[in-house]
């Protein structure tokens, strides 16, 4: 089991090489740059922007050696700017595409919100993912447990998790099975390995 619960014997997919840790790794463990026409490294989450993509492992120490030791020139085989917020701007864009992702999900009726339904998907075995914020009362989500044989996501904020279902704040999250849910796991543990406070991961628990 990799950083952030990611599986390392998952081969379903194309692989790249981490530009800081010389490691090969599934596409979806890796966050993917490319390089603007004025030289401007740029991160790509969605891994759809033009140009040769560098890659570098979704951890915050591969990220930090990458930008401190100039490998993202190196990888570019050019000269290149990084903006001194490019960290936090991984992050900023990890945490949207995960808020979109479970924003989907919901509008697709495999997602709900707040303790008593969260509750009742895990009783009635229709959840796959138990998703708590990152903020919330550490009592409180100890009342819930994990779905056997489904993931975990501690990852956002209250807050942020509110966003993604339409409210102010929520501490508690249930998704079905199907859909995006595989993909929303993913996203998470992405967000897991970038972000400082890392308050939970999408590792399985089965």
């Amino acid at each position: 089991m990799g950083r952030g619960g990611v599986p390392k014997d998952r081969n379903d997919g194309p692989e790249r090489k981490c530009i800081a840790t010389g490691e090969v790794h599934p596409k979806f463990g890796l966050i993917r740059f490319v390089v603007g026409p004025n030289g401007q490294v740029f991160p790509d989450i969605m891994g759809k922007l033009p140009g040769r993509g560098i890659y570098v492992s979704a951890d915050r120490a591969a990220l930090e050696k990458a930008i401190s030791r100039g490998l993202f020139a190196r990888g570019a085989k050019q000269p290149v700017t990084i903006a001194d917020d490019l960290l936090d701007e991984v992050e900023r864009l990890l945490v949207r595409r995960l808020v979109e992702l479970i924003s989907l999900q919901r509008k697709a009726g495999k997602a709900v919100a707040g303790y008593e339904k969260v509750k009742s998907w895990l009783q009635l075995e229709e959840a796959e993912v138990l998703i708590q914020a990152l903020d919330g009362s550490g009592r409180g989500k100890s009342k819930l447990s994990t779905p056997h044989y489904g993931s975990y996501i501690g990852c956002l904020t209250a807050d942020e998790l509110g966003l993604a279902f339409g409210r102010q704040t929520v501490i508690h999250g249930a998704l079905a099975s199907g859909g995006l849910t595989q993909r929303v796991v993913e996203e998470a543990q992405r967000l897991v390995g970038v972000r400082e406070n890392e308050g939970g991961n999408g590792h399985s628990k089965g």
